[in-house]
Formats: structure tokens, C-alpha cells, sequence
């Protein structure tokens, strides 16, 4: 089983509020993998909107992102590539 965990910069104009939150844990339903992210050493499921809410996370603050399963590389790439895009 793979396990990948790096930083990631949330670029997005609202941060993980609402609606991008939502399109997060969507994204992340789509996978297989358990996924994490860890802000400020609080670690909640990003599978789970109130989860990543709960968080707070507003433009421009580092998280890291962790996913660990089968298809743990491909759920990196459209998860960082998600919260990195500036929407």
C-alpha cells in the first residue's frame, strides 16, 4: 500500500470554504484511498465535509495532504492539483 504525504499551498480565492470544500471531499470520495489533511497538527478525514471545514482553511495557508491506498498516486496528483489551482 502507498502512502503519500507533502504540503501543499491552498491557492483558491475562498480557501476550503463552502463550495470548494465541497468539490474537495467529492474529489476525494472518488478514490479508494484514505485521505487526511493536517493543518496547523490537527489531522481530520477529507472525506468528510464538516471534517475539512472544521479546519478553516483560507488562501495562501499550507495543509498536508495524506493519502495512503492503492491508488494513493493518482488521488495526490488530482487533490494537489485541486487545492493548488487558483479558481
Amino acid at each position: 500500500m502507498e502512502r503519500i504525504e507533502k504540503e501543499v499551498v491552498v491557492n483558491n480565492s475562498q480557501g476550503l470554504h463552502a463550495r470548494p470544500a465541497a468539490l474537495f471531499v467529492q474529489i476525494a470520495q472518488g478514490f479508494d484511498s484514505s485521505v487526511k489533511l493536517e493543518k496547523d497538527g490537527r489531522i481530520v478525514d477529507g472525506k468528510s465535509i464538516i471534517a475539512v471545514l472544521s479546519l478553516g482553511i483560507s488562501k495562501g495557508v499550507k495543509v498536508r495532504l495524506i493519502i495512503e491506498g492503492e491508488d494513493a498516486k493518482e488521488a495526490f496528483s488530482r487533490l494537489k492539483n485541486f487545492l493548488e489551482k487558483n479558481a
